[in-house]
């Protein structure tokens, strides 16, 4: 069947909530994907920041045919040797002291909130409300919309979930001016990612610990989009030397298989007991052992967060040249290889232009191309990248 038959078969059967590129890939290597026409691109998207060492590993694919062969799905009711291990694995490489797996980002969140709301009420009986940031996102569920700080997600959905209060982000007054009786958590993102790669001072995160800490708050970190080494480090919250009672996970964590996380602290994890929260696929021994296998691959002697650091410093040296050169690029900014560069003017054509030319980018908030590569991406890949942009804003330039 051809690409063109089959993007109409998908117009015929698929619900339409995602605005496709007319591009059909077919197979992904490294940092490059192939479309059904034979066309390679390289990849500057990672699937969302989903495939962090790019497509199809060798160490992960062969766990995952390895699993799938012995054993693809049981049920929680029953132990998983690959469930224990990721777990351990977590446990061992962050703050945490347990760990509860299910399938994305959005039900990561969702456990969040849970955990916080279930420990609030036997810890303070009227504390229910968490403090948000305006221009975050937590996910497309019904609390994870309530909780993000950006209306265009709520259209149509009202009424929201109650208990959410949005503050803005990176500015330690507005949070302690929005603590009340009722207050029971503070949500971030280390990095706001769909809000446009937003990277708060230095001072921030510690700032918010040290609030939740005289106000006996819980500290909830979204990493869906910064962990398992987007950042630099495995987490990014790493980088601030503090620590945060909650943290969600999915996106990298499972090499292109789907699985989240959330992780917390022994003594708030206790909230959890028999039937308050569930997944039947959460920590499917698939996703762990491609989750598992991910991890070694990312922190084995260092190159992957190593490359992850240089590169993302490349990157953004390189962005920035073109930012000295056209006055329509207003920022560039990032960690790690989460970068972004902030147009005047909306960045949809530029994202169309670098597809013709071979290269996956992503525009978000409207103005804001988003750099999401493997961590595995080369100098020679970025350079090539850097070049097409060049050639692509000379034009628009003149």
């Amino acid at each position: 069947m051809t690409g063109q038959r089959l993007i109409e078969e998908s117009n015929r059967y698929l619900m339409d909530t995602y605005k496709r590129f007319p591009l059909l890939i077919i197979k992904g290597r490294g940092t490059r994907v192939y479309d059904i026409d034979g066309r390679e691109f390289i990849d500057f998207v990672s699937g969302i920041a989903v495939n962090n060492l790019g497509y199809c590993n060798n160490k992960v694919t062969m766990a995952i045919q390895k699993q799938a062969q012995r054993l693809t799905h049981i049920s929680n009711l029953y132990y998983s040797e690959p469930q224990i291990m990721l777990a351990k694995m977590l446990v061992e490489n962050s703050f945490a002291d347990k760990v509860f797996f299910c399938n994305s980002g959005a039900e990561a969140n969702e456990a969040a909130i849970k955990l916080v709301r279930r420990y609030a009420r036997e810890h303070f009986d009227e504390r229910y409300e968490i403090i948000t940031a305006l221009n975050s996102f937590h996910g497309r569920t019904m609390a994870t919309i309530s909780a993000t700080g950006q209306e265009r997600f709520w259209k149509g959905f009202e009424p929201l979930l109650p208990g959410f209060k949005f503050v803005p982000y990176n500015n330690l007054d507005a949070v302690a001016d929005a603590i009340n009786s009722k207050t029971a958590a503070v949500m971030v993102e280390p990095i706001q990612g769909e809000g446009g790669v937003i990277v708060p001072d230095d001072t921030y995160l510690p700032g918010l610990r040290r609030l939740c800490d005289e106000a006996g708050l819980l500290l909830v970190l979204d990493e869906v989009q910064t962990g398992i080494g987007r950042s630099g480090k495995l987490f990014a919250y790493e980088h601030y030397n503090m620590e945060p009672d909650i943290i969600t996970l999915a996106k990298g964590l499972g090499g292109g298989i789907p699985i989240g996380a959330m992780l917390a602290r022994a003594d708030i994890a206790k909230s959890f007991t028999h039937g308050t929260h569930a997944s039947t696929f959460g920590g499917n021994p698939v996703a762990c052992i491609s989750a598992i296998t991910t991890i070694e691959t990312i922190l084995e002697h260092g190159f992957v967060l190593d490359n992850c650091t240089r590169m993302g410093g490349y990157m953004i040296d390189g962005l920035k040249r073109l930012a000295n050169r056209y006055p329509f690029i207003k920022d560039v900014r990032g960690k790690g290889l989460l970068i972004a560069m902030e147009l005047s003017f909306k960045g949809e054509e530029i994202v169309n232009e670098c597809l013709e030319e071979g290269f996956l980018v992503n525009c978000t908030a409207e103005r804001v191309l988003r750099f999401m590569p493997p961590l595995i991406i080369t100098r020679d890949e970025i350079d090539m990248l850097l070049g097409v942009l060049d050639k692509i804003f000379k034009k628009r330039s003149t």
